[in-house]
């Protein structure tokens, strides 16, 4: 099973930290505008000392009148708050980490801390982690900072509101929706007041989210609330630019989870107010009754387009059309998928001949449920029509259409989204965009060949980009300097900490980054970097797939 990985986000004051840190290097102290924070020490693979500061507030508690609200200004603390442990995750199905509804925490990593003489102001990298916006967390134990630290920069890590309790939209006053994404927000802006404190600058903050993450950096991009809150964005793996609709309210999935609880539908009032009577652990354990076809949609709660009910909204529009009309923030750009990304559910949907055979009959009512495109429409029966024909022509679905389902997977989970980002941005934005595609395959990974008995890995599936840039104990080994793989782990940080210092991956060639050039993106040439054993350009990925989702999903219907 792919095992779901990680966030990064981060922060604390403009105010000078004083020389404390230095006489208790065990326990280092910075001091913010909120107040004092003790630390703890952690080593790089490379041997360089890490102050981390784990478990930070950035918000208020999001609990009894707040839940459903958006997130409150975290308030100054007295004392010295202790921050040497990774704060509650918040509610989902989880086993053995702990889980509250008071999850609003920050993790912050740094390799120099201020002191009166010197501020090293180094670019900070702010991590939004992935889980489909309904799993997932920015701890360290799934994000942590051994390899991003061996860079020059501050590595900000943290939990979001995620599931029922971040993305309920019932589309009108009662549930506008987004908070999840209003949490980001909230997060955004403590950073940029405290990050100084830390050894970082607040008008260098790189963006990297990856999947649910990637498309929350795109909504960024695109919201008025996050202006000039960062400086550059990195959109791994997923984006908002894609064919799953973006509506005004998801009151059908509120109304399936009112239901799952034992609540009443019948209107939002009803469903707001039963919801805030339910624990917020039930509320994440009901995950698994949200699914409708195994464990399809991949997407169950999503960002919504706000109504204008008094609240400051999120978003205004559809991404697409924002985007269109160059209405979104111009920063630099680095964006890419992994070869396989979801190739792996394919793989696990042929392994159960009842579930294939059933898309296969039913394959207009369950292809959008799966494919994450509008249903139950004239135009959604023709887009069905189009997808059956284009990778499977007059087959009948069962093992012989392995690797198409896995290219209808890849294509509609993450790879045309991405895709689609890149080409719009690179088309209307003033800054460089840049493509890649992961390709290394170690000894890891989060899907092993069926068969193998966990010995070769498949892919690099989706996440397993994220295996060299976070170390996650719990998942793998720590990948150490003398293991084959480092290499690629130095790679990746190295260019990732190079853009977020100048808005460029490879600013020149050099031995460790195989003295490779790496050309922006224009829809001309189509360049990416394939990151694999060395690196080298490309161009043109998946060009003949590409642009058959673009004609099922023209942009054309924005335009209007």
């Amino acid at each position: 099973m792919l095992q779901l990985v990680l966030l990064i986000i981060f922060g604390i004051c403009h105010c000078l930290v004083s020389s404390e840190y230095q006489k208790h290097t065990s326990a280092p102290i910075v001091s913010t505008s909120l107040g004092k924070y003790q630390g703890s020490l952690l080593t790089s693979t490379l041997g360089r000392t890490i102050y981390s500061f784990r478990g930070i507030r950035y918000a208020e508690p999001p609990v009894k009148d707040l839940r459903f609200k958006p997130p409150a200004p975290i308030k100054k603390h007295d004392g010295i708050y202790n921050a040497k442990e990774d704060g509650a995750i918040c509610p989902q199905p989880s086993e053995g980490t702990p889980v509250s509804e008071d999850c609003l925490f920050v993790n912050v990593y740094s390799t120099k801390l201020p002191h009166a003489l010197e501020n090293p102001k180094r670019p900070v990298i702010i991590y939004i982690h992935p889980g489909a916006f309904y799993s997932l967390t920015g701890r360290s134990t799934l994000a942590g900072p051994q390899y991003f630290l061996n860079q020059d920069i501050v590595l900000v890590t943290f939990n979001y509101r995620i599931g029922t309790l971040g993305f309920l939209s019932t589309g009108d006053k009662e549930a506008p929706g987004n908070n999840g994404l209003k949490d980001q927000v909230e997060l955004l802006k403590w950073v940029k007041k405290n990050i100084e404190a830390f050894g970082g600058d607040p008008n260098s903050v790189t963006l990297f989210g990856y999947s649910a993450g990637g498309m929350s950096v795109t909504l960024h991009l695109l919201s008025p609330m996050s202006r000039g809150l960062f400086h550059r964005g990195i959109i791994g793996s997923s984006s908002s630019l894609g064919q799953w609709p973006i509506t005004q309210n998801q009151l059908d999935v509120s109304k399936r989870q009112a239901r799952v609880l034992g609540c009443p539908g019948d209107t939002s009032v009803n469903i707001v107010k039963c919801l805030k009577e339910k624990s917020a652990i039930d509320l994440g354990n009901s995950l698994s009754e949200m699914f409708e076809f195994g464990s399809e949609p991949v997407l169950i709660w999503k960002p919504v387009i706000e109504g204008e009910f008094g609240q400051e909204r999120f978003l205004t529009d559809h991404p697409i059309k924002l985007v269109l009309q160059g209405n979104f923030q111009k920063v630099p750009i680095l964006s890419g998928i992994t070869v396989e990304e979801f190739g792996y559910r394919a793989l696990e949907l042929i392994a159960k001949p009842e579930m294939l055979s059933q898309l296969d009959r039913n394959w207009e009512k369950l292809a959008p449920i799966t494919f994450l495109y509008e249903r139950d429409t004239d135009r959604s029966k023709s887009i069905s029509r189009g997808l059956r024909s284009f990778y499977f022509g007059n087959q009948t679905l069962g093992k012989s259409v392995q690797v198409q389902m896995t290219n209808i997977y890849n294509e509609a989970q993450s790879g045309f989204a991405v895709n689609r980002a890149v080409k719009l941005l690179a088309l209307k934005n003033s800054q460089p965009v840049y493509y890649y595609r992961f390709s290394y395959k170690g000894r890891f990974g989060h899907y092993f060949v069926p068969g193998s008995n966990g010995t070769v890995p498949y892919g690099p599936v989706h996440h397993d980009d994220l295996i060299y840039m976070f170390c996650s104990d719990p998942l793998f080994p720590k990948i150490e300097k003398t293991y084959p793989e480092f290499r690629t782990v130095q790679k990746l940080t190295t260019m990732w900490a190079n853009f977020a210092r100048n808005g460029k991956p490879i600013p020149e060639t050099c031995g460790k980054l195989d003295y490779a050039e790496w050309e922006p993106y224009n829809n001309k040439t189509q360049k990416y970097m394939d990151i694999g054993d060395t690196l080298k350009m490309g161009e043109k990925l998946y060009e003949d797939r590409y642009v058959e989702w673009e004609k099922l999903f023209p942009l054309s219907q924005y335009e209007k």
